[in-house]
């Protein structure tokens, strides 16, 4: 190693150097700036001496050499250097080491300086076809098919099946046209199967896409017919689908088989396909043991989840429990072929992993996943509340076993909810207690479980009123889950009926902040708005619940009713009208949209909506009431009769309806009607006072005897009432005279009872009848007065009836007919056994003590 010398570094040689070094002579870009070459281009600076012969020079001089043409040549040298190239053909002379070709002045060497070839004009273009060869038409027609094809599966993708149908046709007829030209060609071996197979199948979907069955049918048994085309057999299932729809059970089952048969074991999933559905239509067909056998097959050789739930639902109808059992087992042991839900947890220390994880989290197929597994999770669940009371002598012994089995099987998972669903239906059962201890039994589990269990506990006290309970619940499902938005809606309703509104509107925007599609909470918050008299907000409220709800009744009632309060009946009535095409027999809601028309001044469309309403529902008695006054303002009074005698059904214990079917008698004239209908009120109210004037007015205009007998009867109603209010009025001034009293002679207060409101046997008995007028809060001492005053005001036997009428109407009563018409006199009626027992029971009774 002492003999052996490295060389220095600096000193090694660079294998690369020299590929970055420039020369600029090459430099082409830059040729327009050289001034030099620029010069020598325009002009003949640097040229050489014109060339005096194509050929190189030799020592003959300038002799001229003879052709076979007879022409000669002059040649010349080269100034003792032979030439290094020649121009032929006039071509450019091509590059030497000496200088550049192509710049000559010598029109003879050649055409100018053009590189690029510009100086030979344009390309000539391209040929074109001759579309009128017959194969070009059958090449363009084909095409215009296949164009057609397409655009009739596009229109179905987007839902136009009308324009689909339609261009399946089109493409049916270009076809036909171009087996012809073929044919007439003699080119018939060449068509193409394939396009008519294509034709054919389209068109047969899409008249089944539009309910076209036979015309559907007939398309496919033309292809099936036609020996031609390729596993054309195949399409019978889709004539068995097509039979299936039309319900004619009995051809789907053969054409299920007959498709079965052309089907090779090579395609078993198809094959299980149809076998499930040949089960489907037994089932239909009520033969549950041919449906058990399909079913049973599939279930050993490929099982899924909708055939075991069909294989349950056929032991569920021929009621064999054992055979229930060991299906629901075979169901929870179908695989789930689905991925774990944890390799979408992202780990924390690998970043490229987690964005690749936040990538698909959300994708096409993970949605799928999800959507599988819910499915699966729905028929295990649907199944077990199915065969639970059935399997069992009770259905809670049902339950327990299918929670058992859920738990030893890889949907361990929904036996929490198998539990849930069992307190569901003890509430079904309206068995609150087992339901309420099932309930109980969650509060030591996990959260996600305490969280529902706890929730639903806090919705059935709340529907029992026990509020303190319900607030309670809901607090233990808020802390076993915060972000639960119906432990929150319960928490906000149980404060919101303890009238604490902003309290309530915030936990109900908490729901909205965890599940903004919560619909519950919305409609919460929007009663909450409308109770704090917060009416923007609220109609913004039930405007975004609209969007989402688009037929809600309730929704569309609420708005109605909130542009009514914001004074915007125009509003309020257009969204009353959409609510009546979502629910057009509501009663109250046309009674609603009569209200708002008839403040609007519309009679004729107040009328509409009110007689709606009087149709769907009879015994409203404001509809009526609105009725009844619109006949008479229409002076229709006979009609008015059939709504009051309504309202007299509905409450026979108000006087005043019977006293509006007798004015209506005595407006349009028929006195003697209107009379037997004042006796007959007399009859069942002796203590009315009304009744009695116009008794005593009808039997002074008619001339009846009676007369006098009804004045004393009214005379004494009065004198009753009189002496009535004079012991309230004693009474009230005694006991205040008393308290001054007690409060004089002691220092000390008194405990007494309280006051409690009591009646005599008289006053308890007619205390009805006397409630019947306007008056019954006012003074009765001042309303005896005026009775007094007005009994001697009667009119007499020859005086018109309308002559005291506004002096003899008490202001307790105002009749709402207005003044009657003129009367003629009539025979006055004998008085009966009736009428005078009518007067001892008057006097016995109405008597003071």
């Amino acid at each position: 190693m002492e003999n052996v010398h490295l060389a220095p570094e600096e000193e090694e040689d660079d294998l690369y150097t020299g590929y970055n070094e420039y020369n600029p002579t090459f430099d082409s870009e830059d040729l327009h700036n050289d001034v030099g070459f620029q010069q020598a281009v325009r002009t003949s600076h640097g040229r050489r001496p014109p060339m005096t012969a194509k050929y190189p020079g030799t020592a003959i001089g300038g002799r001229s050499i003879g052709t076979a043409f007879g022409s000669r040549m002059p040649i010349g040298t080269s100034v003792g250097r032979p030439m290094t190239g020649a121009v032929q053909d006039g071509a450019a002379r091509p590059m030497t080491a000496v200088r550049a070709a192509g710049y000559s002045s010598s029109l003879a060497r050649g055409s100018g300086f053009d590189p690029l070839g510009q100086s030979k004009g344009p390309a000539p273009p391209l040929e074109t076809k001759n579309e009128d060869t017959p194969e070009e038409k059958i090449k363009i027609l084909e095409k215009k098919v296949n164009d057609l094809i397409e655009e009739s599966c596009l229109a179905y993708a987007n839902g136009d099946l009308q324009l689909s149908l339609e261009k399946a046709k089109e493409a049916g007829r270009k076809e036909r046209a171009l087996v012809r030209q073929r044919e007439q060609t003699g080119t018939a071996d060449h068509i193409n199967l394939d396009l008519t197979f294509s034709v054919l199948f389209n068109l047969a979907n899409q008249y089944a896409n539009n309910d076209m069955y036979t015309e559907a049918l007939n398309t496919y048994q033309v292809i099936v017919k036609n020996k031609m085309l390729n596993n054309s057999g195949r399409l019978k299932l889709n004539m068995a689908n097509i039979y299936f729809k039309q319900k004619n059970y009995t051809k789907a089952i053969k054409f299920y088989r007959m498709a079965l048969d052309q089907i090779s074991n090579a395609h078993n999933a198809m094959r299980i396909n149809i076998m499930q559905n040949i089960g489907v239509v037994f089932i239909h067909m009520g033969q549950y043991s041919d449906a058990i056998t399909s079913f049973e097959y599939i279930m050993t050789e490929s099982p899924n989840i909708k055939t075991g739930f069909n294989l349950i639902l056929c032991y569920y109808a021929i009621g064999d429990r054992e055979r229930m059992k060991k299906a629901f087992q075979k169901l929870i042991c179908v695989p789930l072929g689905i991925d774990d839900e944890d390799k979408y947890i992202p780990p924390n220390d690998d970043p490229h992993a987690n964005m690749i994880i936040e990538a698909i989290k959300n994708d096409k197929l993970h949605q799928m996943e999800r959507e599988r597994k819910a499915l699966i999770e729905k028929y295990i669940m649907t199944s077990a509340k199915l065969i639970a009371p059935a399997i069992e002598s009770s259905f809670a012994a049902g339950f327990d076993w299918c929670v058992d089995m859920v738990k030893g099987s890889q949907y361990v998972e929904l036996a929490n909810d198998l539990e849930i669903n069992k307190a569901i239906t003890y509430l079904r059962q309206r068995d609150f207690k087992q339901a309420v201890e099932t309930l109980k039994m969650f509060e030591k589990k996990d959260s996600r479980v305490k969280s529902a269990a706890a929730t639903n506990l806090s919705f059935l006290y709340f529907l029992e009123k026990d509020y303190d309970q319900a607030d309670r619940y809901a607090e233990l499902a808020m802390s076993a889950d915060r972000y639960n938005p119906a432990a929150l809606i319960n928490k906000g309703n149980t404060v919101f009926v303890k009238e604490d509104y902003e309290k309530a509107a915030e936990f109900y925007k908490e729901a909205l902040r965890n599940d903004s599609s919560c619909t519950e909470a919305l409609y919460n918050l929007g009663l909450t708005y409308k109770r704090l008299v917060r009416l923007e907000e609220a109609l913004d409220c039930f405007l975004k619940l609209h969007a989402i709800l688009r037929n809600s009744a309730q929704v569309m009632y609420q708005l109605a009713n909130l542009y009514e309060m914001l004074e915007d009946p125009h509003q309020a009535i257009e969204w009353l009208m959409q609510l009546t095409s979502v629910t057009p027999t509501d009663a109250q809601v046309l009674a609603k949209l009569g209200d708002l028309y008839d403040n609007e001044g519309d009679k004729s469309q107040a009328f509409q909506y009110y007689y709606e309403s009087y149709r769907y529902f009879p015994s409203n008695i404001s509809v009526i009431e609105w009725l009844g006054a619109y006949y008479i303002d229409t002076q229709f009074c006979e009609k008015a009769i059939q709504y009051f005698d309504r309202a007299t059904l509905i409450q026979p214990t108000q006087v005043k309806w019977q006293l509006m079917v007798a004015s209506c008698y005595r407006r349009s004239g028929n006195y003697q009607k209107a009379l037997e209908t004042y006796k007959d009120i007399h009859w069942k109210f002796p203590g009315n006072v009304e009744c009695l004037r116009f008794l005593v007015r009808l039997c002074t205009d008619m001339g009846l005897k009676e007369v006098q007998d009804y004045a004393t009867k009214l005379k004494k109603v009065e004198k009753m009432k009189e002496i009535r209010e004079q012991r309230v009025r004693s009474g009230r001034e005694s006991s205040a005279r008393g308290r001054r009293e007690g409060s004089e002679s002691s220092s000390s207060p008194i405990n007494t009872p309280p006051l409690r409101a009591s009646v005599s046997r008289s006053e308890a008995k007619y205390s009805p009848v006397l409630a019947q007028g306007k008056d019954s809060g006012q003074s009765t001492s001042a309303k005896g007065e005026r009775l007094s005053v007005k009994l001697k005001t009667l009119p007499g036997s020859n005086e018109p009836y309308e002559a005291s009428a506004q002096q003899e109407i008490d202001a307790s009563y105002i009749d709402p007919l207005g003044p009657q018409m003129q009367r003629p006199k009539t025979a006055a009626r004998k008085r009966t056994e009736e009428d005078e027992f009518a007067d001892e029971e008057l006097g016995d009774d109405l008597l003071p003590e």
